[in-house]
Parts: structure tokens; sequence; C-alpha cells
């Protein structure tokens, strides 16, 4: 079992934790940087495996309020700062309990932060809390290789400064809180072990994403913000973030969008209603659509233009699915399962076609493909294959590697069809898949029985989230990657007319 050292500074922190850490050592540093050096022998003397500094501290972020807990990305202080990638499973298991976290900075000082202007100072470095310890803790381990966390619940925040009376209350609160987190502590100390990473390969953003996110940049950067996207330019919340970061507003609809603005179409496409409408409100329109989905309404439009009905092999409510089928209301039906490519009707079983969307499943998709041509003998494709190479790639690339997998992480967020298809996938072969928006959403349970872990990422995931995700697996424990990869891409698309002209 890890041997679990937990560093509190005051005794009201040590109280609040003694005997709540299973298996854990509680103790305390004292209060300050210049007792924390003092200290140190102490905590050398307890040799733990993993160490957790846990207590109070004083909110920077507006939008903490007390008993809120901060699990810290990084510590600072004025000699330099230290990353914290060990502790993002321990934000999933504190979240699962009920208790609201967030992630950010937290900046150690060597007094008591009493001054309104100060906190403000101090809050515009990006620090989201500040204490009087954690650096010169984390500073001590620093070389040494063992997993550390530091766990801060706010007591005063931005409103209540510590001097008001309000703080007593508050204080009480935080302790409260702080005792709470013990049991999560422990189980977070419980993952520090060596373990195998296997990356499959490709992974991450695919041609039509880098495209899509590319010509949003160059619109902000070409015409007068703001720039409004039509609906998320990808399925990704930290794609989504990034950009709203830089200026654009995504919305629903084009009647949130002003008229005689700019206007992108995300990734997934349009359909032509929604063109008319923009040209109508005399939009300026940048069109993102992959040219791979560019392709699937082309082909629908000439089935339906020769006689026939078509067949959309694909998810209802999706973007993509959506557009495709805006091509030709009436005369294009959806099939989503076996089922209903059983129980579907058409008018002519001799004029009948069929078409898929991109991100598909290509095991689900070709079940459902088989029904339909014993179904309609002369039903049509398109020449080449409707699922996408991204798609397809890293279906493939999961498949090399689920076996041989524990459990296997999936970097997507959970509207983003193709990285819900790599969970199925693994499932599929009898692997535990789970699909997480970041290192943050690794729930304990998953990693603590697991020496190796797989990992992948949907065609709309950012490749540093899966390079955050592997850094959180080396700071719990030696890690060994290998990467299996089934493909190289080296496709490109050429940006659109309105971004290079």
């Amino acid at each position: 079992m890890t041997r679990l050292a937990v560093v509190t500074a005051l005794r009201s922190e040590y109280v609040a934790l003694h005997g709540q850490v299973p298996h854990a050592k509680v103790l305390r540093c004292g209060m300050g940087p210049a007792r924390v050096q003092r200290w140190l022998p102490e905590l050398d003397a307890a040799e733990p495996q993993a160490v957790a500094v846990a207590g109070v501290a004083g909110g920077l972020d507006a939008r903490l309020r007390p008993g809120d807990v901060v699990v810290a990305t990084e510590v600072r202080d004025d000699k330099g700062r230290f990353v914290l990638r060990g502790a993002a499973p321990l934000v999933a298991e504190l979240n699962r309990m009920g208790i609201r976290t967030v992630s950010g900075p937290v900046l150690t000082t060597d007094h008591i932060i009493t001054s309104s202007d100060e906190r403000r100072r101090l809050a515009d470095t990006g620090a989201v809390a500040v204490d009087m310890e954690s650096a010169a803790v984390v500073r001590a381990l620093a070389e040494r290789g063992i997993p550390v966390a530091v766990v801060r619940v706010i007591a005063d925040t931005a409103y209540t400064p510590i001097a008001r009376l309000a703080t007593v209350p508050a204080g009480a609160r935080a302790l409260h809180t702080l005792r709470r987190t013990g049991p999560a502590l422990a189980r977070w100390a419980g993952l520090a072990k060596p373990r195998r990473v296997l990356l499959a390969g490709p992974r991450s953003f695919c041609a039509g994403v880098e495209r899509a996110i590319s010509i949003v940049e160059a619109a902000l950067q070409r015409y007068p913000h703001p720039i409004y996207v039509r609906r998320q330019i990808v399925h990704n919340a930290h794609v989504v973030a990034d950009l709203e970061r830089q200026g654009a507003v995504f919305v629903e609809e084009l009647d949130e969008v002003p008229d005689g603005t700019t206007v992108v179409f995300s990734a997934h496409g349009v359909a032509p209603a929604v063109r008319a409408e923009a040209a109508r409100r005399d939009l300026k329109v940048i069109d993102a659509t992959c040219p791979l989905v560019t392709k699937v309404h082309s082909e629908a439009k000439r089935f339906v233009g020769r006689g026939d009905t078509v067949l959309l092999i694909g998810h209802d409510g999706h973007d993509e699915v959506e557009g495709t089928l805006g091509e030709a209301p009436g005369r294009i039906t959806l099939v989503q399962d076996v089922a209903e490519a059983e129980s579907v009707t058409v008018p002519d079983p001799e004029r009948v076609a069929f078409t898929l969307q991109t991100t598909l499943a290509m095991d689900d998709a070709a079940e459902i493909v088989d029904v339909l041509r014993r179904r309609f003998p002369a039903i049509e494709s398109s020449p080449t294959d409707d699922i996408c190479y991204a798609t397809t790639n890293r279906q493939r690339a999961v498949g090399a590697i689920a076996a041989d997998c524990d459990v296997l992480l999936v970097v997507g967020s959970t509207n983003s069809s193709n990285s819900l298809r790599l969970i199925e996938v693994a499932n599929r072969l009898g692997t535990p898949a789970h699909l997480v928006d970041d290192a943050t959403q690794v729930r304990p349970e998953w990693l603590e029985n697991a020496t190796t872990i797989g990992i992948s990422a949907g065609a709309s995931a950012p490749p540093r989230l899966v390079d955050e995700l592997v850094g959180t697996l080396r700071a719990l424990g030696p890690v060994e990657v290998t990467e299996r990869a089934v493909a190289v891409e080296d496709l490109t698309f050429a940006m659109p007319r309105g971004v290079t002209e």
C-alpha cells in the first residue's frame, strides 16, 4: 500500500484531516515558507511514496466561494513554478463525491493577504488561490519523483477578505469540506505505481478538423469582430473554448447572428436552407465544411437528381446528418440501425441508393449495409467509401491495441460521434473503455487495477490533451510508452475562399 503523507499547516487543518485519510500519515508543517524549510526533515523521515498538501486558502478567482475546493495544476512563488499533472484523477474523484472542485494555479506567499488591492494584483497573475506553504513543500519534492497533489479549500474569497468577521463561518465551512476530502486523497495515493501505456496511432486531429480550426482563426485575424460560428466548429469542448477566448461567438442558428456580419459554417456541413437564409440576411459566409462531408452531400444530390430514394445511414440529430437530410427533404430517409434497415420502405426498390455519415463505426455500418443490399439488390452507393479515412484509421488503431490493454481511455467530447465509436470498438473487443474530455475526468477506479492503459483520441480532440493525459500517468509513477501505428496520415485540404484572398 502506498505510504501517503498529508501535509497541513494549521492545527485546525490537522484536526480536520487526522483520522479521515485511510492509511495515511497526517503531518503538520507550520505556517509559512520559513517554517516549512525547518520542518522538511520530518517529511523525509516519513519516507512517503505520495504527498498531498492539504488545507485552506484564500480565493483569487472571483467565481470561488467558501467551501469550494481547488486542486492545483501548478504552484508558484517568487522563486519559480512547478507543474502538477498527477493530481488530475483527484479532481474526478472529488467531483464524483459531490464536492465542487476547480483546477488552476495556486500561488504561495510569505504573508497573509488582507489587502483587496494585493488580492486583485495576485489574481491578475492567473492564479486562482493563494496559500503560504504549497510551493515550499513541492519544491523540496521536485527532484524525487514522488507523486504530489495540492488541495486547498477556499475560506476567504475576493468578496470576503480574511479581515472580515464573515470569514469565521466561511472558515468553518472550509474545514468541514477539507475533512470530506480525506477518502479522495487516500484513493488518489493508491494510483501511484508503474504502468505501461499503449498509444493508438493515428489519433487526435484529422485534416478536416485542422482545416476547420484554421479557418476560424484566419477569419478572426482578417475580419472585424465578432466572428460568429454556427454550431460547434468541431465537436470538442476544448477547441470551442479556445476559439471563444480568441473572440469567436458560437451560436445554434442564424437568427442569433446580426445581419451583415461574418459567420462560419462548421465542419459538419449545413442544409441548403441555411445557406439561403445566410444569403437573404447578407451574411459574409465562410464555409468550413469538411471536403469529405461535402462529398456525401454531392452524392446524395446526384442520387436524388436521377430519381432515386436515398437511404442515409447515420445518427439522428447529428449536425452532419441534419445537413445531408436537408439536401432533399422527403427524398432522403434516415436509417440508424439494423432494425430500421429491416423495416424501411421505398417507393421503387429498383431506384434506391445509400450514403453514410462519415463518422460511423465501420462494423455497425457494414451490418446495416448488408441488410439493405439483401432487401434491395439493385441498391447503389458512392464509388468510394463515405466513412472518412480518419474515422477508419482511428477505429483500426484502437482495434490494434485493445486486446493488450486493461482499460482504454479515449480523449474526446460526448457529442463527438467518431470518439464514441472508438469506445464501441474497444467494448466490442472486450476491453473496458471510457471517454474523457481531459485528464481531470479520469476516475481513479479505472486505473486502480490497470497496469497497461491504452490511449486514443477522436479526430476532433487536440493532441495536447493526449500529451497531458500521458503526463498525468507519468506523474503517478514510472511509465513505459509504446505507440502502435496502423497508418500514416499526410492528407491536407486547401483553405476556402474568404480566408485566403
